[in-house]
């Protein structure tokens, strides 16, 4: 007599689907969402610093550079919302370098998911920092002044094109989280990177004042074509080529070093 005929109330089903790969990285991201409840600190980092850059370079720089601060305001801040979105992918590689020294990518490896749901959760939280800066970044610019010349839908547009831009970047440091082992040193390898293309670029000043050589550099930054195209989508007037030109890094650092960071992370 099977099991099934002396227990009538057991009965065989089948065995559940395995989750999907979105399901996987849904969960992941929930555990990145978390984090800012947990960890509240961090969002110090978040918020003070675009904060601190955007009334600093506004006001000290402003009427210098284009006659008063309200008329740099216009140029400047969808500049600064690349470069904070830039400067804030660094904690892609710091939060992995921090989860690796605690063992806990070693357990999630043992475990029947999605092998780049890891990863995707950190890009969620990443979308979600890029999101909250950018929104607080936006909204000092609207007290002191900014007018998106195109509007709500070029704001949303240009909201977007952050988040790709953040996605793109933030696989760099994610690499450098699984080769580096403190997240330190993530963090100053990151910036010692970023710093000469964030200034470097036509984020701050007109390429146009700039030595023969050195804009001949700037005109072909990645930063410079992203801030380009921000300009364009918030400003109104943004061309296709701009936009794929901003798009080119982004997607060609996705290609490119999504397959890495997956053979790095099977060979650990």
């Amino acid at each position: 007599m099977n099991d099934t005929a002396r227990f009538p109330e057991l009965r065989h089903v089948p065995r559940p689907p395995a989750p999907s790969a979105l399901s996987n990285a849904l969960v992941f991201g929930w555990r990145a969402v978390l984090k800012f409840k947990h960890v509240p600190e961090q969002l110090f980092d978040l918020v003070m610093t675009p904060i601190m850059f955007t009334l600093l370079f506004t006001f000290v720089f402003g009427g210098a550079l284009a006659g008063s601060p309200g008329t740099y305001l216009q140029v400047f801040l969808p500049g600064i919302l690349v470069q904070t979105v830039v400067f804030n992918a660094v904690y892609s590689g710091m939060g992995l370098s921090t989860d690796l020294g605690k063992g806990l990518f070693d357990r999630f490896r043992s475990l029947p998911i999605w092998p780049l749901s890891p990863f995707a959760g950190l890009m969620v939280g990443d979308i979600l920092r890029h999101l909250i800066a950018g929104g607080i970044i936006l909204s000092i610019g609207l007290l002191l002044g900014y007018r998106p010349e195109a509007g709500i839908g070029g704001v949303i547009a240009a909201f977007a094109l952050l988040v790709a831009i953040g996605f793109g970047m933030g696989w760099i440091f994610i690499v450098l989280g699984l080769l580096i082992r403190t997240p330190m040193t993530v963090m100053t390898i990151g910036f010692t990177v970023l710093f000469p293309l964030v200034f470097a670029s036509n984020i701050m000043v007109a390429p146009e004042t700039m030595p023969g050589w050195l804009r001949a550099f700037v005109e072909v930054n990645p930063v410079s074509l992203m801030t380009s195209a921000m300009r364009g989508l918030m400003g109104g007037g943004v061309t296709s080529r701009e936009l794929l030109l901003a798009l080119a890094a982004p997607i060609a650092l996705t290609l490119v070093l999504a397959p890495v960071t997956l053979a790095l992370y099977r060979r650990r």
